[in-house]
């Protein structure tokens, strides 16, 4: 099976294998890039009630469509069912939260249960009508790659493409709206028509990925890039870049994992796949990982001990931590006895003539000086700017002069 799954990852297992694998990538690029945008608005759970309201349009177009051609199963009639009853799945989630006294958060968990309940329901009764066609709507609750027709995975492609080229075209205005909504009234931009644009795209992304993940699984497919990709960067178009490439990776490797192994739910594959990247983003990106933060906060508290240390022998004073004598040492500011060398007076006197920078700082100024409190650790000329610094230390010596 590694040897399949290794064929399936360089595009060796055949032309249809080659084609879902590429699409899954695709749609979880596309994903990524919007899941970036409904991170920053604050609207993530809004994935989960369309993914769920997704389910009664699913069922009732697999009916009518059985109906009329004795088929149930035809990808598009099914996708368009499940696009129109996520739309007014959606539509209800926004009446609810702009016409009652309803917040978002309990219009979405009424949507969600209650469309998702009616969804089983319509499920269930599918399963008494009388045709044998009804096993593969079933692939639509977690994903199934395997059984996917080179037409559908063609289709996925090409709505995913439409969808990352929408959210390149419309880049400026979510942006605005993102992070200053006010701003964005201002420059003339709706922000409920964005809001709105931004809802459809979501949409759209639920319903294209239907076949891959499934609705149960959903919403994990633009919301866990874009989550791993908040470890990595502040800055809005690199958080779009990095979550299309962490979305296309995990889609890309659960639908090969998928194709190798078919008694295996795609969507559960692919969703598994964005965690082990989530989770190597928490542990290990270099700006918010928690590993860089452990030895940030190290660093921190070795600085902290050093600069105590050195007031300690600026004042005389005894040193009884065993701590900060280790870092003295290591840092060949005091011998093994405990006597300060040479450097060590010296760094000394520096770290008592910082401490009287300071402290004009915090009396002249209070409230940038509080601002600046949690980096108290690092030196000042780190902090401030030379002129300022240069100014400080003119009004100081004028201060002090008898």
């Amino acid at each position: 099976m590694l040897s399949a799954f290794v064929d399936a990852l360089v595009l060796g297992a055949g032309y249809n294998t080659t084609v879902v694998t590429l699409g899954a990538a695709l749609l979880g690029a596309a994903a990524g890039a919007i899941g970036a945008y409904v991170l920053l608005r604050r609207r993530s759970l809004l994935s989960d009630a369309v993914g769920h309201a997704t389910l009664p349009g699913l069922a009732l177009a697999f009916i009518l469509l059985v109906a009329l051609t004795g088929d149930g199963r035809w990808m598009p009639g099914l996708m368009a069912g499940a696009a129109l009853s996520a739309a007014l799945g959606l539509a209800t989630v926004e009446a609810l939260a702009h016409r009652t006294r309803l917040k978002e958060d309990a219009a979405i968990g009424i949507v969600l249960s209650v469309f998702f309940g009616a969804g089983v329901v319509l499920m269930t009764i599918l399963q008494s009508l009388p045709t044998g066609r009804q096993a593969g709507i079933s692939t639509y609750l977690l994903g199934s790659a395997a059984s996917m027709l080179r037409s559908e995975a063609e289709l996925i492609a090409v709505l995913s493409a439409v969808l990352a080229l929408a959210v390149f075209l419309f880049r400026r205005r979510l942006t605005l709206v993102c992070f200053d909504a006010s701003h964005a009234a201002v420059s003339g931009i709706s922000v409920r028509a964005t809001d709105m644009l931004l809802s459809i795209m979501l949409l759209a992304v639920v319903v294209t990925s239907l076949k891959v993940v499934g609705v149960v699984l959903s919403v994990a497919l633009p919301i866990l890039p874009a989550v791993a990709s908040r470890f990595w960067t502040d800055r809005l178009d690199s958080m779009v870049l990095i979550s299309m490439v962490l979305g296309a990776t995990g889609a890309y490797a659960g639908a090969a994992l998928s194709s190798v192994a078919p008694g295996l739910p795609t969507g559960a594959l692919i969703v598994l796949a964005l965690f082990l990247l989530f989770l190597f983003s928490l542990l290990l990106a270099p700006r918010r990982g928690l590993l860089a933060s452990l030895l940030r906060h190290h660093a921190l508290r070795l600085r902290i001990h050093q600069r105590q240390g050195l007031l300690a022998l600026a004042r005389g004073e005894p040193i009884y931590d065993g701590l900060t004598l280790r870092v003295l040492r290591r840092a060949g500011l005091i011998r093994r006895d405990g006597v300060a060398t040479a450097r060590g007076v010296e760094a000394a006197e520096a770290t008592v003539a910082e401490e009287r920078l300071w402290g004009a700082y915090q009396r002249w100024y209070p409230a940038e000086a509080a601002a600046a409190m949690p980096e108290r650790a690092r030196p000042l000329n780190e902090l401030l700017p030379p002129d300022m610094l240069e100014e400080l230390t003119h009004r100081l010596a004028r201060q002090e002069e008898p």
